[in-house]
């Protein structure tokens, strides 16, 4: 009922013509189908594996085989040899820690349909068939889709260089035979999203170029590897996800995975194949799709318009990763697309805290293309990564110090790393087009949230977040965003953790900042309408109207940052009685709280931080949950500030 209601209420805001060839579009998908579904019970998708015989890949990777005796040094140099060969080793006993899952052994056959979380298992069935959520239930299909990514591989290739052990090469082996034979094409639950497909097949090349010299590999498995490679290509151009009225992470991932397959494959032709299933057709298609994208998902000042950190870092990734690998095969991309690349990498340096965290505003699900680094122990809340690359790729050297932790990231993407000890002076800086706001100075980082809801206003992976800021103090995380925590698989978490409740702005009780249906999971639509009214290097002033046509009120905050205290204004406008509400501030897990009277007194560290609310009726500290990873929620505390004032002045002083 909810995605129903869902397409109704965006189809009552498009034009008849759309609407027509919308419709026409559904039926003759459902005609396809219809006759696919038929086809594939008596022939399964297939093509012969001997018009793979002579074909061997003819590109520049991203790292050169024949020089894995520079990379196994450098790997020891940095001291990380024995922190990856326990990975791997893991990967070996098949034990996984995926989506807050913990360290869990899959056995030794790995369910690959399985969410193994909750012991749901999805049958395999015709794609379209599949019933991927049931919001009735508790089982989350990201879990398998996230297990059959495969961004483990790349773990088991580094094992493989700096040991020489082929029980690596084995593994690998072994775990592509075993997903192509439990996962026919088209025929199960990992074939329903052509981003993990994408994602899937980008993971698999990386594999060939670890393991491609392996003694225990026999051609036989490299004829089956690569057309099961070409299948994957020919899937993704199929079922691209670019159907709805914006696109976002999910039709970029479908052409970055065509861009990589179109070069792994070159210009190999496949008998007498033209038109869309030549893989040559797929690089051409998915490099000009790449430079109409970034002008589509990324807005003028680098940020992306899916209004969530953690998104803009993937698709930051996605971009990026995938640039570079083309610049090293001699493809050109125009001045106007590295400029707003670079740009994305500017808007992730500034958001970066003292403490190396960024904040997670908006969703947040833990998507990469490739980990390249601490795999299943990597920091969800930490973007530098990108900025170690990003600054060999676009030589900035504040990009360099930022990402000066992650040189094996860059290493493995560029060849190349910096060691910089100069460290950038970042100052206050707006980015209006996707809305947020940074105030800086020697001790205090404060990001405010003010902009339009993701997707133009379709609220996809919006939260109700607007004029809520997060605070962090000589490097300390004080107050926070909560994150987002699961999706599909507890639609009530899901609701409470993108609702107005759980961030640090004023909510009026019984009211959303943005009313969402509760079986609606990616859709809220733009209410709030949120404006800055000005910004400087000290001062934050901005509004939402989310409360208007609820109860006649406007909510406008006025933040002001000083050498040793934080000043916020909230302003309730309107001609109507002003009700009660309440003033939220979400703390830190690892945050101290005493209450004196309506005051407060925090402790973080050798922090000490006194809050003064000067028009609070009622003060008091309630239990709330955070997460900064997918599946995972902790406890911490909640300040609430009850006021029934025009002005509520909160007064933040730091010793």
């Amino acid at each position: 009922m909810g995605e129903l209601q869902q397409k109704i209420n965006k189809l009552r805001n498009m034009p008849v013509k759309v609407i027509t060839r919308k419709i026409g579009q559904k039926l003759s998908d459902n005609t396809y189908h219809i006759i696919r579904k038929n086809i594939i019970k008596f022939m399964p998708v297939d093509i012969d594996v001997e018009l793979f015989v002579n074909f061997e890949p003819e590109f520049k990777f991203m790292f050169n085989p024949l020089e894995k005796d520079y990379y196994r040094n450098k790997l020891i140099e940095f001291n990380l040899e024995r922190q990856i060969i326990d990975e791997a080793n893991k990967i070996c006993k098949h034990q996984f820690n995926l989506l807050g899952s913990g360290d869990v052994n899959l056995g030794k056959e790995i369910p690959w349909n399985k969410d193994f979380k909750v012991d749901f298992v999805w049958e395999n069935n015709y794609y379209k068939d599949i019933n991927i959520v049931d919001l009735t239930n508790n089982a989350d299909v990201k879990v398998p889709w996230e297990l059959s990514r495969f961004q483990h591989i790349f773990s088991l290739g580094k094992a493989y260089w700096i040991t020489k052990n082929e029980k690596y090469a084995e593994e690998f082996k072994e775990q592509i035979k075993d997903w192509i034979i439990k996962n026919p094409i088209e025929m199960s639950v990992n074939w329903t999203c052509a981003m993990d497909v994408a994602i899937r097949a980008v993971n698999w090349i990386t594999g060939y170029f670890f393991f491609k010299d392996s003694k225990v590999i026999n051609k036989r498995f490299w004829l089956d590897f690569n057309k099961s490679l070409y299948l994957h290509g020919k899937y993704i151009y199929r079922n691209l996800e670019n159907k709805d009225e914006y696109t976002g992470n999910h039709y970029l991932s479908n052409i970055v995975g065509l861009v990589w397959l179109g070069l792994y494959f070159g210009k190999f032709q496949i008998s007498k194949i033209i038109g869309r299933n030549n893989p040559e057709h797929w690089l051409n298609f998915g490099l000009n799709e790449l430079e109409k994208e970034m002008n589509v998902q990324v807005n003028n000042d680098g940020t992306n318009y899916e209004a969530s950190t953690s998104y803009h870092r993937l698709v930051t990734e996605l971009f990026l990763i995938t640039t570079v690998f083309c610049c090293k095969n001699n493809i050109e991309f125009s001045n106007e697309y590295l400029n707003r690349l670079e740009k994305m990498c500017e808007f992730m340096m500034h958001l970066t805290q003292p403490n190396g965290k960024s904040p997670i505003i908006g969703d947040a699900d833990d998507g990469r293309l490739i980990i390249f680094s601490n795999y299943g122990t990597w920091l969800k809340d930490d973007f530098r990564h990108l900025l170690s690359v990003g600054g060999v790729f676009f030589n900035r050297e504040d990009f360099m110090y930022m990402g000066s932790n992650y040189k094996e990231d860059s290493l493995w993407v560029t060849g190349q790393w910096h060691n910089k000890i100069n460290a950038p002076f970042l100052k206050s800086n707006s980015f209006a087009d996707a809305g947020y706001y940074i105030l800086r100075n020697s001790r205090i980082y404060c990001c405010i949230r003010c902009g339009e809801n993701s997707f133009r206003g379709e609220g996809v992976h919006s939260h109700n977040d607007q004029l809520s800021f997060t605070l962090n103090v000589d490097g300390n995380d004080i107050f926070i965003d909560p994150g987002a925590f699961i999706y599909t698989s507890d639609y009530k978490m899901r609701n409470l953790f993108r609702s107005t409740t759980m961030h640090n702005t004023i909510e009026i009780p019984k009211f959303e900042q943005n009313d969402f249906n509760e079986n609606i999971l990616f859709f809220m639509k733009e209410q709030t309408f949120s404006e800055c009214k000005d910004f400087n290097s000290n001062q934050f002033v901005g509004n939402h109207k989310g409360y208007l046509n609820k109860c006649g009120l406007i909510h406008e905050r006025n933040i002001n940052i000083y050498s040793n205290s934080l000043i916020i204004l909230d302003y309730l406008l309107g001609d109507v009685i002003i009700p009660k509400y309440k003033v939220n501030f979400v703390l830190a897990p690892d945050v101290s709280v005493d209450i004196e009277n309506n005051n407060i007194l925090l402790y973080k560290g050798n922090i000490k931080i006194k809050i003064i609310f000067k028009d609070a009726t009622l003060v008091k500290l309630e239990d709330i949950f955070i997460s900064n990873s997918y599946g995972i929620k902790r406890k911490s505390k909640k300040i609430v500030a009850e006021g029934s004032t025009v002005l509520f002045n909160t007064q933040i002083i730091f010793d």
